[in-house]
């Protein structure tokens, strides 16, 4: 499994500019909002799905923070099989990170077409930075969104955008 040291290293090994903050470990959203002035950009929420019968790949939904959107929703734009939360064996196993840090950069550690990774299309075209943990949750770093898609596609994962709709 990936460092978060080693996977820094691969950012600047490609040229792609990374600002990485430490802090505090970060559980929710509104205890990461506390951090704000040192993290300008987009924030996310990352909700991470097992298929609920096996079949197809687990999906990694990538929300800009403050979207209120249906799980049952989401996973029916994404063209995915009915879903469940994954237990925390499974986000070890496939991101290799514990629960409360779940990033986008787990994929680093995911065989590709193991997890589909599918991101709000707003947090990506509406920011120049978006920032996500690097694979821990006492960091966070910002990237922009274009170099995020092509560093994951570099890994051999195709990410997808989706128009989220809302809840309601």
């Amino acid at each position: 499994m990936e460092t978060p040291e080693g996977l820094l290293a691969r950012l600047d090994a490609l040229g792609i500019e990374a600002r990485t903050v430490r802090h505090p470990p970060v559980f929710t959203v509104a205890e990461s909002q506390a951090l704000r002035p040192d993290l300008p950009g987009g924030h996310s929420k990352n909700l991470f799905l097992r298929p609920a019968r096996g079949e197809g790949p687990f999906l990694l939904l990538v929300l800009e923070e403050e979207r209120r959107a249906s799980v049952n929703a989401l996973v029916r734009a994404a063209g995915a099989p009915r879903s469940a939360f994954a237990e925390a064996e499974h986000l070890r196993a496939q991101l290799g990170v514990e629960p409360g840090s779940v990033t986008p950069f787990g994929l680093v550690n995911a065989r590709p077409g193991a997890v589909r990774v599918v991101f709000d299309q707003g947090l990506m075209e509406g920011f120049e930075w978006v920032n996500f943990h690097p694979l821990t949750n006492t960091m966070t770093t910002a990237i922009r969104p274009a170099d995020m898609l092509r560093f994951l596609r570099g890994l051999g994962h195709e990410p997808a955008l989706l128009a989220v709709p809302e809840a309601g």
